[in-house]
Order: structure tokens, then sequence, then C-alpha cells
């Protein structure tokens, strides 16, 4: 289902085609009457759940952390190449407009992580947040749920890193400097590109480069490891600019640097390629061409190892380059891990101290 983009100003999505498990797709009919109408802008609707557990468990081998916590479903920062999208599709919703419209948070999440932080079966390890949806999109100003997630984590002494490209994340950086002073927390700041009309197409409402930029700056000065990430790096739109990104994060004080080549599972690719030709219809095949040689001649291929750098010659050359863009920054593209030793779980309130 299309949609008027007078509509969906300031959205990623040019669509809102139904969900792979729905039965029955939606259009856009004319309704026979000769009135000229407009239709009102699509608003941003937030909904709760209250959620048994928060934290989400993963086995896979290729990333590098097994549990992490998403405050909220979706995301109102609409980047249009965002892998979460096709996640919106197991609510019954759609992976284009809905994603970036139709959000769900999760307030009660703080208490229900307490909860499971006490449980005498529970063993720490780095929880990672911001791996599917940002937890400093837009609603958590006035939400808060990250905020009382880290409470939770300062607490308990437990270790966590944050992918985000919110600058919101500059509101935390007294809990986040305090437990980073312990080895307890980093951040990842996620650069896609400095041209400012190109982030502001492909990531509506993310805050621009050169805020983000300052935002590691900020972060730095509180004490707090940030790594840039230079994800997704686009093939014949973006990848000309690795070199300048990593500079440009390294002069902002981050102390290293990681990358994923552009990733289009299941409803991605097409609301990709749709946004791609109304927005750089001269690039589409030079961009999918090598999109598809990275992934054997697909849009994407899922299989661990391969998903996340290709293969064949030009992901060889993205992952050259930009191994040696962060040797000359000077920075590192792996960093110490974070503590675990120090988790410790607090009184609650009733318990008994100790008698020694």
């Amino acid at each position: 289902m299309v949609i008027d983009p007078k509509t969906a100003r300031a959205r990623g999505a040019l669509s809102n085609e139904a969900g792979r498990f729905e039965r029955y797709g939606r259009e856009l009919v004319d309704d026979g009457w000769d009135l000229v109408e407009d239709l009102p802008p699509l608003r941003t609707e937030v909904s709760e759940e209250v959620p048994r557990r928060v934290i989400t468990r993963n086995t896979s081998p290729d990333i590098s952390f097994d549990r992490s916590i998403n405050p909220y479903r979706g995301c109102e920062h609409g980047c249009i190449y965002c892998f979460a999208r096709p996640t919106h599709a197991y609510l019954g919703l759609s992976p284009g407009l809905d994603f970036e419209t139709k959000l769900i948070a999760r307030p009660d999440a703080p208490g229900v992580l307490e909860a499971e932080l006490r449980r005498p079966s529970y063993s720490p390890a780095v929880i990672a947040i911001g791996t599917n949806t940002d937890a400093y999109q837009p609603i958590e100003r006035d939400r808060c749920i990250m905020r009382g997630i880290l409470g939770v984590l300062q607490r308990f002494n437990h270790p966590v890193g944050i992918a985000t490209k919110g600058t919101l994340i500059e509101r935390d950086a007294d809990i986040l400097g305090e437990m980073a002073a312990d080895g307890l927390a980093r951040v990842g700041m996620t650069v896609t590109t400095l041209d400012p009309d190109l982030a502001r197409k492909m990531e509506p409402r993310v805050p621009s480069p050169a805020r983000r930029l300052r935002a590691i700056e900020h972060l730095t000065q509180a004490g707090i490891p940030v790594r840039v990430m230079v994800s997704p790096i686009v093939p014949g739109l973006s990848d000309h600019e690795i070199e300048g990104i990593v500079a440009a994060a390294r002069d902002a004080g981050a102390v290293a640097a990681s990358m994923i080549p552009l990733r289009l599972p299941l409803e991605v690719s097409q609301l990709w390629q749709d946004w791609l030709a109304e927005h750089y219809p001269e690039r589409v095949g030079r961009v999918m061409s090598k999109l598809r040689d990275m992934h054997g001649g697909k849009d994407y291929e899922a299989e661990f190892g391969k998903r996340m750098r290709g293969e064949g010659i030009w992901a060889n050359l993205l992952q050259d380059r930009f191994a040696r863009a962060v040797r000359a920054a000077g920075m590192a593209q792996k960093l110490p891990p974070l503590r675990t030793d120090l988790f410790e779980v607090p009184l609650a309130k009733g318990d008994q101290l100790a008698l020694f």
C-alpha cells in the first residue's frame, strides 16, 4: 500500500504493506465521492505492554553478546535500512510505516529486569541495549524507560553495552560515566554518513551526523568509552565516506570503530529498493549490483558468518579499506571486555542484613 508522501512526511518508508504473516493486504481506494480531501499526516502512536521478561537470549555465533534488552518495539527514527523492521510483522503490523509510527513501550521494564537479576540462577554477562530498536528514540525523552533500566543495572554493578543514534543518551552520561569508571559501560554511536542531506533522507528522525559527533565528544568527556559504528555501509552510495567518518569520530573522541555492510532481510529489501528508486534512481543498478555480488547473487544472505560481512571482492574491499582507515586513525576494532566480577545483588526492601 503506497502512501501519499504528504501524509508520510519525515518518515523513511514509502509504503505500508501488510506483514508476511497476514492473510489480507490493504489498499487505498477512491470512495467515489468527488471531494478533494487531504489526508492527515501520519502521527506516532504508542501503546504499552507488560512483559514477563525483558532479557532476550540468543545463541548466534557471529555476535558478541548472548543477551539484550529492548525497551521499545518499533522505532520512530525511521531508518529505511533498519534490519529490525521485519520484527513488526510478528505483531500483525507492517514493517513499513507501521514500524515507524505504531510503537510499543514497556514501562515496567526496569522492575521486570530487577526481578530477573535477583533470580538465584542468574549469571552476569554483558547486556546489549539498542541491538534491535533504538532505546534513545524520541519517545524516550518523556517515558525515561531506558534511564530506569540503567538505574537498575548500576545498582547491581551489571555491565552494559549500548548502541544508539540518539543524542538523548547525553542525558544519562551521569550514570554511564560512573559505570564506565568501574569498567561496566561503553557506548556505540552509529554514524552512517557525514552528508546531512543523505542522512535526512535515509534516517529521517535521527539527529544530524554533526550532532552525533558532538554527542561522542560529550560522552568521552564524561569518561565513557565510545565506539563509532559505521553501519550500514552502502556500496555505491556511502562507501566513499569510510575514511572521513572514522577520522571525524576519532577527532570527536571515539576510541574504537566497527562496520557492517547494508543488510536487506525479508521485507527490508523491497522497502529499500523503493526508497532508492525514489531518492537516487540513477544509483539503483549500481547499488543493488554490488550488494548482490556480496551475497551470492541474492539481495541478502542470512547465513551466520556471512550476513554481517558478505563475501566476494566487494565485501573484501570494504573490510580492507575499513581496517586501513581504523589503523590510520589510531583506533581499535576491539575493546577490552567489560567487567562481570563486580556483579552483586543489592538488598531488597525488607531484606535482613547478614550477621557477619
